[in-house]
């Protein structure tokens, strides 16, 4: 019997995150890069392709692990700048508020962040994390 009810939450798990992601897909959201944190503060940079760069709006989502962002900044084709609030912790599945860049006509060009996976190393698995843009 629990067997049974353990293999029903993970169906029902699994159709959630399926349904979310093809949702994601349908409303313009296009995957930009993913990353793997290390057992570290680290901080990376994600430079989109010239047909990624065309969006208005970003989201950060964790597929795997934990990670802390520790802080997010966005630079556009055209020098301006953002510094979003901090993001705080994600666990996989887990995905940010939506971030808005500036400027209606820019492109993005690239995004800076630090973080670090929450855990222990061979205990826990590394965070990676997704980055998202929504098409203008």
């Amino acid at each position: 019997m629990k067997t049974k009810i353990l293999f029903s939450g993970i169906l029902i798990w699994l159709m959630a995150i399926g349904a979310a992601y093809a949702q994601s897909e349908k409303d313009g959201w296009e995957k930009i890069a993913t990353k793997t944190v290390n057992f570290k503060s680290e901080t990376d940079e994600v430079k989109p392709s010239k047909g990624e760069a065309d969006v208005s709006k970003i989201k950060i989502k964790c597929v795997q692990g934990t990670v802390k962002i520790k802080e997010i900044k966005v630079e556009m084709d055209d020098g301006k700048k953002s510094e979003p609030a901090v993001i705080g912790v994600l666990t996989d599945g887990q995905s940010s508020r939506t971030i808005d860049l500036p400027g209606k006509d820019n492109k993005l060009k690239k995004v800076r962040f630090k973080y670090d996976t929450v855990g222990m190393i061979g205990v826990t698995k590394r965070a990676k994390v997704e980055i998202w843009g929504k098409k203008k």
